[in-house]
């Protein structure tokens, strides 16, 4: 199958494409300006706990949108969008274990299906990029690293858990230009969870990620860690609720919300 290009496409685009299957590949990169976003999808009756978990942990649970059960279409965030088709890959879970990943959900989505959309860094990568920082996991074509740390989440109800982060190795003198831009971005996880030291989160070896690759650092690249989506999905495994369904690690949703520099 011959994939298209979604780097500058409009969202409507990269919606399409996921509903045809011709595009399975990370998200990282695509459809340059416009906000991603982590899917969780959960039966009603886990929902508000999960949502109370989410506000009490907003940097690595920014909430974008939450739908009405049993409604795919994510009314505020990406009018015209489905969410049981209209990403390049899922994760559905039960009782906590992964047991498939697969192309679309709609045989799986019921009237008490509720969906959760939260903010993903990959949407200010672009602004780092055209700050000329490097995204080093862009460049190699691979999808980023994440890790999870020590950090311990604030509970709510079954879900609790501990701080996912992702990694961006940054050259030492373009790290607090870093910081300044994604700080200006909360809905997207915001600024850095740590700097350096990667043993201080409790990771042991960076070239180990929990989820995603190895990515390839520079001499003298400094480890600049962000809270990470990851974070609520394992939340919900360690809760074991009856099923869940997530996007792929790095497989995202695509809004209709811009993001700028200002």
């Amino acid at each position: 199958m011959e994939f298209v290009d979604l780097q500058h496409a409009e969202p409507i685009e990269a919606w399409r494409a996921n509903r045809a299957n011709a595009w399975a590949r990370p998200t990282s990169g695509i459809c340059h300006g416009f906000v991603q976003a982590n899917l969780v999808m959960l039966p009603q009756d886990d929902a508000f706990d999960f949502m109370r978990f989410a506000q009490r942990n907003p940097k690595p649970c920014p909430i974008l949108e939450v739908t009405d059960a049993g409604d795919p279409e994510p009314k505020l965030t990406a009018p015209g969008a489905d969410l049981r088709t209209d990403l390049p890959k899922y994760s559905v879970y039960r009782e906590g274990a992964l047991v498939e990943e697969r192309s679309d959900v709609v045989d799986l989505w019921t009237d008490d299906m509720v969906a959760f959309l939260l903010g993903c860094s990959f949407s200010f990568e672009h602004l780092l990029l055209d700050a000329g920082l490097p995204i080093r996991h862009i460049d190699q074509g691979i999808n980023g690293p994440v890790y999870l740390s020590n950090r311990e989440c604030v509970p709510a109800g079954q879900f609790r858990g501990k701080l996912v982060v992702s990694m961006r190795p940054m050259p030492p003198d373009r790290v607090a230009e870093a910081v300044t831009i994604t700080h200006a971005h909360p809905e997207v996880h915001g600024g850095p969870v740590h700097i350096g030291s990667p043993e201080k989160l409790g990771i042991d070896n960076v070239d180990e990620p929990d989820w995603g690759e190895r990515v390839r650092m520079e001499p003298g690249d400094v480890p600049v860690f962000w809270a990470c989506g990851v974070t609520p999905q394992q939340a919900a495994i360690e809760a074991k609720t009856e099923l869940m369904i997530t996007h792929s690690t790095g497989h995202m949703f695509v809004t209709g919300m811009r993001i700028d520099s200002e």
